[in-house]
């Protein structure tokens, strides 16, 4: 048998087809990224649109024959896209399938794949098993950069489209397990061929032959498979990350030396989207890290390097994290990376700014508060290194240094009702949203807010609270429907926020939201849906806007009494775990065919935007 496997050459028989395949595939990706910025520009000229007609009664209606078809494409698309099936069951819930859109993306991704992998090589010759070998070889070998470009924290895809690299994760993660399948069929087909041939030990003890490096490739493949799975990504974070890095490289290099000349520009072309995004990091790093004059007399204690952070511990269980000094603008909903030598040497971490603008009573430089939720490893250290400076009286300070900001967020602004649902901590990302219009001096379409918080402990929240009561009173000043539901699930911790409650300005009753027709015990009952004015409690709580509950939210019903109650687009935005983004996508997706938005009925469109917890 002819021996091909060598460094520079592959089977000329199979080459030419096989190098088709590959164009043709990055043929097909570059027209999904022209079709997606096609639709990313058609979108911002009917955002844009709105701010101009503000004048009308509801400049978020389509106002002409092409934007309510448009809209009617885009209402399909999303209806087809929002649904998700959870798994409730405990050490299961990892399991949760993606969103239907997804699932849909990833069809259409394999089919392709599954095309590219037997079209045309599935014929019963003398060289059955070699041509599929080699012709998975390229498939696989063909999806290493858009592997790498998706996995980047700035990538030209994510540019093109406008969107942000968390976005883009998740199908980083399937085009990885895709890889491997791939990559699966093409060394299982070689072994076969070794067996059929009893050349097996020869393959192996031939150390001059690129055998041992696809193997290895194989093996680096299979790891960072597995563990990019969410439980084991969850074990230890810190580590996965540090591991995942080094495996990358390792990988890139073994495969360099794997496949032959003719598609190693494939491995450049990873080396290009990892050499672009460090390259933007390390400007970024230095552009907001390294202030070469310092301003005393802006901020007293300005560092040259980095930004001096003051760490406060809220409870048994939060940290808010307050950098002064910073001299970069920010959208809400925007994130940023830290880093905290003294807290994590390798460590930097995504969070979202929980401020929307300068915060008062600080100096005159720009400072933001991140609020960080203790789990394990950097978050559990970083809290108790705030309670220690706290137990000693200490107001003790550590410099940070931060990437970012991250995230291209939708305008918020376009939205005749915006409906925000955050569960605990998410609220980082949904308050600021709420600031971030009542601060606005742009034209704004939006009219109406329905905000939504809910927490297990009282202590998670109680951050937010005084923020929200400055909000409902802007909200009045500027004429913004605003009113907010907290709801705190714990037994017994709905009694924690009396004190803050108390000593508030604003009138704040105690109440329950309807669900399923139960009240908690001792409250009075709030509707959540339906076309009816807000009921308020009692004449003397006529100026009230945030109602209590200690039940569990019903969210679909809550989403559907703003959406019901506007005669506009509505914007949903949740951020929280798995459970209650799953609750919302289905819920938004249900109501949406159910009123049949831009579909005839007059029913406008609902726009939804998720934010969860993890990648």
């Amino acid at each position: 048998m002819e021996r091909r496997h060598d460094h520079g050459s592959t089977n000329p028989l199979f080459t030419p087809t096989n190098e088709a395949f590959a164009r043709g595939y990055w043929y097909i990706v570059a027209a999904v990224i022209i079709l997606l910025a096609v639709i990313r520009g058609i979108n911002f000229v009917q955002d844009g649109s709105r701010s101009r007609i503000v004048s009308v009664q509801y400049p978020t209606k389509p106002s002409n024959r092409f934007a309510q078809t448009w809209a009617t494409l885009m209402a399909v698309g999303r209806e087809m896209s929002y649904p998700q099936l959870y798994v409730p069951t405990r050490y299961l819930s990892w399991m949760t399938p993606p969103p239907l859109g997804r699932v849909l993306v990833m069809l259409v991704y394999w089919a392709i794949i599954i095309y590219m992998m037997v079209q045309g090589a599935v014929i019963k010759d003398v060289y059955f098993w070699e041509r599929i070998g080699y012709r998975n070889a390229w498939v696989t070998v063909t999806q290493v950069p858009l592997l790498y470009l998706l996995a980047s924290k700035t990538n030209m895809i994510g540019l093109i489209i406008g969107t942000s690299h968390e976005r883009l994760n998740w199908l980083h993660r399937w085009v990885a397990r895709t890889m491997f399948v791939t990559a699966t069929v093409h060394g299982f087909h070689f072994w076969a061929e070794w067996v059929h041939y009893d050349i097996v030990q020869d393959e192996l003890e031939t150390l001059s032959t690129i055998v041992p490096y696809g193997l290895g490739a194989w093996g680096i493949l299979l790891w960072m498979t597995i563990t990019s799975f969410k439980p084991f990504r969850s074990m230890a974070y810190e580590f996965f990350i540090i591991q995942h890095i080094l495996a990358a490289v390792i990988f890139l290099y073994v495969v360099y030396v794997h496949i032959p000349v003719a598609a190693r520009y494939n491995v450049w072309f990873a080396v290009a989207a990892i050499s672009f995004d460090r390259a933007c990091r390390l400007i970024l790093l230095v552009w907001q890290n390294v202030k070469f004059k310092p301003k005393k007399t802006c901020c007293r204690r300005s560092h040259r390097f980095g930004h001096q952070t003051q760490l406060t511990a809220v409870g048994d269980s939060i940290t808010v994290l307050t950098l002064s000094n910073i001299h970069f603008e920010w959208s809400a909903g925007q994130h940023l990376y830290i880093w905290i030598p003294r807290i994590g040497v390798l460590e930097t971490h995504p969070y979202t700014i929980a401020t929307s603008h300068p915060l008062p009573g600080t100096c005159i430089c720009n400072s933001i508060q991140l609020v960080v939720r203790s789990h394990n490893g950097f978050s559990k250290r970083l809290h108790r290194f705030a309670q220690k400076a706290e137990a000693s009286s200490k107001k003790e300070t550590v410099r940070a240094f931060v990437i970012g900001p991250y995230g291209r967020p939708p305008r918020w602004n376009i939205f005749e009702t915006l409906i925000l649902i955050s569960a605990s901590t998410g609220a980082s990302f949904t308050l600021p949203i709420l600031e971030s219009l009542l601060e606005s001096k742009a034209t704004n379409c939006t009219k109406r807010v329905d905000f939504l918080l809910a927490a297990k402990q009282g202590e998670e929240i109680e951050f937010y609270l005084e923020r929200l009561h400055e909000a409902i009173d802007k909200a009045q000043s500027v004429g913004l429907d605003l009113t907010v539901h907290i709801a705190v699930t714990g037994n017994g911790q709905l009694g924690t926020l009396g004190s803050l409650s108390t000593s508030s300005s604003t009138n704040i009753e105690k109440g329950t939201l309807v669900r399923d027709g139960e009240t908690a015990a001792g409250a009075a009952s709030i509707p959540m849906s339906g076309l009816a004015p807000r009921k308020r409690l009692s004449q003397s709580s006529i100026d009230s806007h945030i109602f209590h509950s200690a039940a569990r939210p019903d969210v679909a019903n809550f989403i559907r009494g703003a959406v019901e109650a506007t005669g506009g687009e509505t914007g949903v935005v949740v951020c929280g775990g798995q459970s209650l983004v799953a609750r919302v996508r289905t819920s938004v997706a249900r109501l949406s065919d159910e009123r049949a938005v831009h579909k005839g009925t007059g029913a406008q469109g609902i726009h939804l935007h998720v934010e969860e917890y993890s990648f």
